[in-house]
């Protein structure tokens, strides 16, 4: 009877799933552009990118932008690793060096059902946050491009190709990551009939790209 009681129990009232993991990295950089931004990676291949900005790079009016997308499962597994490898960012990761110029104030950090850590630096000599703060600031590039192309698509179509040209130029030599995050954009700009043909091809073959150096 009591047998029977627990299981009438486990399934009226099931386990509920661990949250996932969390890896979150974020800068704040005054006078830069953006001058602030941070990018939330679950382990469940969900990524939400938020940031103050620029509307665009000839304006100095700015602009709060959020977007949701989902991450490449080789580069979630790649932060996960490293954020394992750096002992899910508990200790001190800052090198402690006064004398290096400041690159904005960044933090990583680390949360699942058993640890909730967060760990400041400007520069840190510690590999694995090394690659990880190269990776979300790649990753950072391909967003803000696309926040960018979105605004252009919208008030300053004369602008895209230059726009799309620097992308394809950042792209060859391996400074963005994620590509398809940005997708949708690019794939508004090609079905756009306002927008001029040569810019629409470019949209169409960035969307066909690979990255240069896909996380190891």
């Amino acid at each position: 009877m009591a047998f029977f009681l627990a299981a009438v129990l486990l399934v009226s009232f099931p386990v509920r799933a661990a949250d996932p993991a969390i890896v979150t990295f974020s800068l704040d950089f005054p006078k830069s552009d953006p001058d602030r931004y941070s990018i939330s990676v679950t382990s469940d291949g969900h990524a939400h990118y938020e940031c103050s900005a620029k509307i665009s790079s000839d304006s100095d009016d700015r602009e709060s932008y959020e977007t949701d997308f989902d991450i490449a499962d080789a580069t979630r597994a790649r932060i996960f690793e490293l954020a394992t490898q750096a002992h899910y960012f508990s200790g001190k990761i800052d090198s402690g060096n006064r004398k290096l110029a400041f690159t904005g104030a960044k933090k990583l950090s680390y949360k699942d059902g058993q640890r909730n850590a967060t760990a400041a630096y400007n520069f840190s000599p510690v590999p694995p946050v090394q690659e990880l703060t190269t990776l979300f600031q790649s990753i950072t590039a391909t967003l803000e491009f696309g926040r960018r192309l979105a605004h252009y698509r919208r008030y300053q179509k004369l602008a895209l190709d230059e726009e799309l040209k620097r992308m394809e130029d950042e792209i060859h030599r391996g400074d963005l990551s994620e590509l398809q995050a940005v997708k949708p954009v690019l794939q508004e700009i090609y079905d756009d009939q306002s927008v001029m043909n040569v810019v629409r091809a470019r949209a169409q073959r960035i969307m066909e790209m690979k990255p240069i150096h896909p996380p190891r």
